[in-house]
């Protein structure tokens, strides 16, 4: 029908639109799947489950470990799984799901501004940067945009008890989408000048 498809192999942790996967039920993809599923389905483009995960809370605190600050540290994507896929599909576009890195400076405005979200972890940016120098064409950070926008907006309401004018708390919000969505691009992505 002309329209472009985007599959996925294996099943991701986490909450998108209605679907919840618990922990328990994700799995990796499975690199001797790929090539039958690819050819059978006539995909696009291949979203593989390497350890990404939907949502802010990717990885319970049982799963990471903590670094010399005390700060969680989430367990490493599977490059195995990647290059075995790459390596099985040459030169066809794989796409990574859940792979927000959950900026803690956007945490931290959340939670000093009236939200609660303990022990929010995401993908470290090297390693979506070292995914993206490979196969990996497409990389979904939606909870970054969103964290970005409400610490924004809840900074702006303690700060501005008496703002009520979307036009006002909105700017900023963008504002700081814009300079997310330009870091990333350019240090994390590596798709700036690609245009």
């Amino acid at each position: 029908h002309g329209v472009v498809v985007e599959a996925e192999l294996g099943a991701l942790a986490g909450v998108e639109d209605e679907v919840n996967v618990s922990a328990a039920d994700s799995h990796y993809t499975r690199p001797e799947e790929v090539e039958e599923f690819v050819s059978k389905t006539n995909c696009d483009s291949l979203a593989i489950a390497i350890g990404t995960s939907h949502g802010a809370y990717k990885f319970t605190a049982a799963q990471c470990t903590r670094n010399e600050k005390g700060e969680l540290v989430p367990p490493p994507l599977r490059f195995d799984i990647l290059d075995e896929v790459v390596r099985r599909l040459p030169g066809f576009p794989i796409v990574l799901h859940g792979s927000s890195s959950v900026p803690q400076e956007f945490v931290k405005m959340v939670n000093e501004n009236g939200g609660k979200m303990p022990d929010a972890v995401g993908i470290p940016e090297e390693q979506l940067r070292q995914a993206a120098r490979g196969a990996v064409c497409k990389i979904n950070i939606d909870s970054d945009l969103r964290l970005a926008m409400t610490g924004t907006i809840r900074k702006f309401f303690n700060d501005h008890p008496d703002k009520f004018d979307p036009r006002e708390y909105l700017k900023p919000a963008r504002a700081a989408i814009k300079e997310l969505v330009k870091h990333k691009l350019v240090y994390v992505l590596g798709c700036d000048g690609k245009a």
